[in-house]
């Protein structure tokens, strides 16, 4: 049986696919294809990342009709909880969900921390569903360079929802919003948000606010929360003129209040949509990707430029006894990077 069959038909190939079986694979659901096509995506290998970018190609045409959602919130707040009981609703209503969580590296192997499949087992197991961690590396706000090329493969391969979970720690939040169709801010019961150690910042790019863990003794406490985050949100400029954030509260470990923040998002959907922005919105990130990958792709061969290798020891070596500045060490490395 060929390759690009097995995949079509579900099963792992045993052979190293190619390029027809990335695609046919991706395009027939499979998830192990969609695994490794995402490791291609991920590798640093330049071979493989070479593979990807084609993969992309063919699979492009096919993107497009899935909802993204951005998610995070602090530490602590029930994020992992949250996504699991959310994505089983949604599975229940027959969508099939894709779930990108963003952890923490190890300083050591690289390798993500968390290991989200663990947090969530429910969720994990449903054939419909599909969960991916990937490791941050380091990047600013815990987003992968590589998320957005993850996601248009998610897409292409049916996914209704993506869900796109960050580390929470309020760093670069913007970046998730910039990549998404909905960005939905987490918070704890009984305490405002600049207790909770996330920026105020990120409130300004929230399409909702979702107090968690309404439940029991925090019922009150959230409920009191809500009226704080509303009276924040209402002397903000709201990012669109189509869209109020609401407030909702949730119970993620109840399943309470989860149709709501549904019914809410496809709400969002459906009005900026209808007013275009849904489009405009989405034509625009494009061209931010088409910036991030440009940026990346050039710090990446400037590190591998054999010139910039041999003199960048020296020049170290020369920042760190002071007889560089910062500012004339970068220019000393542009001007070898440009010989």
């Amino acid at each position: 049986m060929a390759v690009a069959e097995q995949a079509a038909r579900g099963s792992p190939p045993r052979a190293a696919p190619s390029l027809d079986d990335y695609a046919a694979g991706i395009l027939a659901h499979n998830r192990a294809i969609l695994g490794r096509a995402i490791t291609m995506v991920e590798s640093r290998n330049w071979k493989h990342r070479q593979l990807a970018n084609e993969i992309l190609l063919r699979v492009l045409p096919h993107t497009g009709k899935a909802h993204r959602i951005g998610i995070t919130g602090v530490p602590g707040v029930g994020k992992s909880t949250f996504i699991e009981s959310f994505g089983c609703a949604l599975l229940k209503e027959g969508k099939r969900v894709a779930v990108l969580a963003v952890d923490p590296s190890s300083p050591v192997s690289g390798g993500s921390i968390l290991g989200d499949k663990t947090r969530m087992m429910n969720l994990s197991q449903h054939e419909g569903s599909f969960i991916r961690p990937s490791p941050s590396s380091g990047t600013l706000g815990g987003v992968t360079q590589t998320t957005r090329q993850t996601m248009a493969i998610c897409d292409a391969a049916g996914y209704d929802v993506i869900l796109v979970e960050t580390v929470g720690t309020g760093q670069s939040e913007v970046a998730v919003a910039d990549m998404t169709d909905f960005f939905l801010v987490l918070m704890l019961p009984g305490a405002g948000d600049e207790l909770q150690g996330i920026k105020k910042g990120v409130l300004e790019i929230a399409d909702m606010i979702v107090v968690n863990k309404a439940d029991g003794d925090n019922e009150i406490k959230a409920r009191q929360a809500v009226v704080h985050y509303r009276n924040a949100l209402h002397i903000m400029q709201p990012r669109s003129p189509n869209w109020s954030p609401p407030v909702l509260t949730c119970s993620a470990v109840k399943e309470r209040g989860l149709d709501t923040i549904w019914e809410k998002l496809n709400e969002h959907k459906e009005k900026l949509t209808a007013s275009g922005e849904f489009t405009e919105k989405r034509q625009k990130q494009r061209i931010k990707w088409m910036w991030s990958m440009l940026q990346d792709r050039l710090m990446a061969d400037l590190k591998e430029h054999p010139k910039v290798k041999e003199e960048l020891p020296q020049i170290e070596k020369d920042l760190i006894s002071g007889r560089l500045t910062a500012t004339l060490a970068v220019e000393q490395i542009l001007a070898t990077f440009g010989h």
